[in-house]
């Protein structure tokens, strides 16, 4: 009786850590806006369907081994073509399609939405920092990435030193900062809030400490809150 209580209690235990582990700041499945979102529900849609093909392929196997003569009428070579080309085509070529569709979602591609904000992100070792070019040229921060809710915002990416990764997994997917060249990823937080970012490609002994934070503005204070930070006003 002890043992089997011990089991549950452990089995709940587990349980309880791993969907924990499912949120928190740098969580991906805990998205906070429709970029984010839409890389989560690939992931969902992945396990789902490898769940599926596992799950096909343990009943095969369990007939194999409790229903004598399961499968005989189907020649080794149809087995061979069933099991590696009918059953994982499909499913693979669907993913695919899928994930290549959500990719050109993700930079824009197919949506009509319109840019409210335009920011540059400027990696080093081990550092980033941020231009405000609708804002003027004086407009910069450091370590803190200031972006509109609601509405989505262009993150123009560099890097003056080594190629870094510029991620902000509740917001959007990653995309490589490249010295010398520039890459675009569109970011949108639908609430105000903090949201962390990395670097999410190791670049040096300094890469673990290579984060900056994601702070999310009211529409109507955003433009204020960077004037005043322009103007050396500090966070109220």
């Amino acid at each position: 009786m002890c043992g089997r209580m011990f089991h549950r209690i452990t089995c709940l235990s587990v349980i309880g850590l791993t969907l924990s582990a499912c949120s928190g700041d740098l969580s991906t499945l805990d998205p906070a806006g429709p970029y984010a979102g839409a890389i989560a529900n690939l992931w969902w849609i992945m396990l789902i369907g490898s769940g599926l093909i596992l799950g096909l392929v343990l009943a095969l196997l369990g007939l194999v081994f409790f229903k004598p003569g399961f499968g005989r009428s189907l020649s080794p070579k149809g087995w061979m073509i069933a099991g590696g080309l009918f059953l994982p085509v499909p499913v693979l070529v669907a993913l695919m399609a899928y994930g290549m569709a959500q990719g050109e979602y993700l930079i824009g591609a197919w949506q009509n939405e319109p840019v409210v904000a335009r920011v540059e992100a400027h990696g080093a070792m081990w550092h980033w920092g941020f231009r405000y070019p609708d804002l003027g040229d004086n407009v910069a921060t450091d370590g803190t990435l200031h972006i509109p809710a609601g509405g989505v915002v262009e993150v123009r990416v560099t890097s003056a030193d080594v190629v870094h990764s510029f991620w902000i997994p509740r917001l959007a997917g990653k995309i490589d900062a490249v010295p010398g060249h520039e890459t675009v990823v569109r970011i949108k937080a639908d609430v105000p809030g903090r949201y962390g970012g990395i670097c999410a490609e190791y670049c040096g002994t300094g890469h673990a400490g290579m984060r900056f934070t994601v702070e999310a503005h009211p529409p109507e204070t955003y433009r204020q809150r960077l004037t005043a930070l322009a103007a050396g006003v500090s966070a109220p």
